[in-house]
């Protein structure tokens, strides 16, 4: 397939934190909801972080609180075996269950929801959920963000769970004591301790998805994924997710989805059924010397607005390209990360206050945040939003959807970011509702059929078995 040229900038949105090129947690043993709602069921705590003026640090009390509210998530998938040539060719086989990986989760209400990693529970036939006194359960799942790496489970228990407050993971501060607790290597129940080393890290900057993780040097490995960060009050700051690692296993950092994103989007998917979205309505880049001196700006830190888009709410606004964002409401935006971490926790119709620089005089405008409407065709992996009237102009056709970012990390490679979709099995497409439409119509084991439309007017159709 020719390479797609690949796009300059990549577009902010509110919880646009996707996993890029770095080592997930799941176990190595495989075989193979801003403006939070107020009716919500889960106990917040309004945590003022406070300085250790110790090194002798009390962390017994945090690891007890929080180790009898997090759990060893096992995911249990069908596989089919083929008997003989022609069943391994053509299809065909006896079916059996195996345990294919196994990850953790943290109890987040008492009536037994929990929080764990999508990639945890990804492809399950079942789910079974051990407590740490041994109890075992089946799962159902709620809900799922592959894009922000979250999903929602749910266990039905004769009585009161154990479990943890979500703690306020903007009020987190580096060089604080956290706690890691999860299930690393199968061995159920291990605490580590560490610092915050970092926030709003952006893990892989050059990919198409803004990312705003915390990072700790606390040691987790294979089998901490979807476990609690906790701090030393035993309150929930993050959800381990990722480390980066050449080998697969701790090398002294890893990373957190904070617990504000995380809480928005159990709460979006409790009360609306998916996760809401809140988009800015621009997209730039990261501000450093080595880009400034290319842009010829004298500012270094924010976010350099490089498009405005049409009918967004920045547009609205009068954002304008070559404005340099330095502020959303009453946090410092130096980095890329910093912008998208924020917008994470927010939803549509959120109205946001964002300080930016032109010609060297400093703004502040209220911004209204639209919805980010989005589909992921899981084959090939492809997530696509509507593409606006100007873009369509733009590519010289007049219908279409955009690929907002490649869920295959093997066309990831191929720069598909910002091309149109103009037809799935050779039916027009008008709008991400159209994809929606024809692909829940297929047989997912059906090839099927895409047209792509590229800047340079380039027309490409491919068909994917």
């Amino acid at each position: 397939m020719k390479k797609f040229a690949s796009l300059l900038f990549v577009a902010i949105l509110g919880g646009g934190i996707t996993l890029g090129a770095y080592k997930l947690l799941e176990d190595e043993s495989r075989t193979e909801v801003s403006n939070p709602t107020t009716n919500s069921n889960f106990s917040t705590v309004s945590y003022e972080g406070r300085p250790i003026s110790s090194t002798n640090a009390d962390f017994t009390e945090a690891a007890d609180r929080t180790v009898h509210a997090v759990v060893h998530v096992k995911n249990v998938q069908t596989q089919r075996q083929p008997r003989n040539l022609r069943e391994f060719f053509y299809g065909g086989g006896e079916t059996r269950k195996g345990l294919v990986g196994a990850g953790s989760g943290v109890i987040i209400s008492a009536d037994g929801y929990i929080v764990t990693n999508n990639h945890v529970i990804d492809g399950a036939a079942e789910l079974d959920v051990s407590l740490n006194d041994n109890r075992t359960f089946k799962a159902e799942v709620i809900g799922t963000d592959p894009q922000a790496d979250i999903a929602l489970l749910k266990i039905d228990a004769d009585e009161d769970l154990p479990y943890l407050p979500f703690g306020d993971s903007d009020n987190v501060r580096l060089g604080e004591w956290a706690l890691a607790v999860g299930n690393p290597f199968n061995l159920t129940s291990t605490v580590t301790a560490g610092i915050i080393s970092a926030k709003a890290r952006d893990i892989n900057e050059y990919d198409s998805n803004p990312q705003s993780f915390i990072q700790t040097d606390a040691a987790i490995n294979p089998g901490n994924s979807g476990g609690a960060l906790v701090n030393i009050n035993g309150e929930l700051i993050g959800i381990n997710t990722a480390i980066t690692s050449q080998t697969g296993s701790y090398v002294g950092y890893a990373f957190a989805v904070p617990s504000n994103n995380a809480r928005k989007i159990v709460e979006d998917i409790l009360e609306y059924g998916d996760v809401q979205r809140g988009i800015l309505g621009v997209s730039g880049t990261s501000l450093n010397p080595s880009i400034a001196s290319q842009l010829d700006v004298d500012a270094v830190e924010g976010v350099y607005v490089a498009n405005v888009e049409f009918e967004s709410g920045a547009k609205k606004a009068g954002l304008q390209e070559g404005d340099i964002i330095t502020q959303i409401d009453d946090v410092e935006v130096n980095k890329f990360s910093d912008l998208s971490g924020y917008l994470g926790s927010k939803r549509p119709n959120d109205v946001v206050q964002v300080t930016y620089t032109r010609d060297g005089e400093r703004n502040t405008v209220p911004v209204t945040l639209l919805k980010y409407e989005a589909f992921v065709i899981e084959k090939p992996g492809l997530e696509v939003r509507e593409a606006s009237k100007d873009l369509l102009k733009e590519y010289g056709v007049r219908n279409g959807v955009v690929i907002s970012q490649a869920t295959n990390e093997k066309l990831k490679r191929y720069g598909l970011n910002g091309i149109l979709i103009t037809e799935i099995d050779e039916e027009a497409v008008q709008s991400v509702d159209d994809v929606k439409r024809i692909m829940n119509a297929k047989n997912p084991n059906e090839p099927v059929s895409i047209s792509f439309v590229g800047k340079d007017g380039e027309k490409k159709q491919i068909i994917f078995q």
